[in-house]
């Protein structure tokens, strides 16, 4: 009489992990936007003022002070700052997320990627009430949609893999080597003024483009720029680029997370 081999269901049981990991993902982004939230009086408003505050005082220095730009720079540099914005919150909040987990991992298993994509999902929360502002500010601007903005979910899909892979670099390496925050705080204000926030591609001399472009920010900012205030498509090649080696920094922050997932705990974060 044959008897049923006694496979474990591991299909279902993965899916059912799957599953859990997703809603526990979802739970950890709902409380990290209360937490936001419950800090300040305002609540949610401060998602709207605290960006365009934040955009005032660099117009201000750049537009009025130092009276760069002219005609068009404040479309120029809104959609730039947007971009950047997106981008350097998510990846500073990242250092940070998986200390602030500490309690919680040594209560349960949780899958350590899981912290810094809690970052990354807030952040592109914020993130797309601050674009739908410009959208509504371009418009109002005097800049009709025009074909290029078909482009706009591929240019955001881009900047979503680019941000989530340097988010989950940062949350897994920071806690494995603490002086690395001084480092990405150093290299974050550093990048700021090299990646075209404040000027355009253009601007740049000629012989120097290249090296200009090699910086992953300077050619999403570039091809927000040209999607959304020029009305011409972005640079394909360039995004690819960039599409590829952010998926090649998401292999390495999967491969940390699983070479280094149980040790965590035991780090006294």
């Amino acid at each position: 009489m044959n008897t049923p081999s006694a496979r474990p269901p591991c299909r279902e049981s993965r899916r059912t992990d799957g599953a859990h990991y997703r809603a526990l993902l979802l739970q950890l982004m709902s409380a990290e936007l209360k937490s936001d939230l419950s800090r300040a009086y305002l609540g949610f408003a401060w998602w709207v003022i605290e960006p365009v505050i934040y955009m005032f005082v660099f117009y201000l220095v750049f537009g009025l002070i130092f009276e760069r730009g002219g005609p068009g720079f404040v479309p120029m540099l809104l959609a730039g700052l947007v971009s950047w914005r997106w981008f350097d919150t998510t990846t500073r909040s990242a250092m940070n997320v998986v200390p602030r987990n500490s309690a919680l991992m040594q209560q349960v298993y949780v899958p350590k990627i899981i912290f810094p994509l809690v970052a990354v999902a807030a952040g592109t929360l914020r993130f797309a009430v601050v674009l739908a502002l410009l959208m509504v500010f371009l418009f109002v601007y005097g800049i009709e949609p025009t074909a290029s903005w078909l482009a706009l979910p591929l240019v955001i899909l881009v900047e979503l893999v680019f941000v989530s892979a340097t988010a989950c670099l940062t949350g897994l390496l920071v806690p494995l080597l603490p002086d690395l925050r001084i480092v990405i705080n150093n290299a974050l204000l550093l990048l700021l003024f090299l990646s075209g926030v404040f000027y355009m591609a253009l601007q740049v001399p000629e012989n120097l483009r290249g090296y200009f472009f090699l910086n992953p920010m300077a050619v999403l900012i570039d091809a927000m720029r040209n999607t959304l205030v020029y009305g011409s498509f972005p640079d394909w090649q360039a995004l690819f680029w960039v599409f590829a080696a952010s998926l090649c920094g998401l292999a390495i922050a999967w491969w940390l997370f699983r070479r280094y997932d149980l040790v965590y705990p035991k780090l006294g974060l």
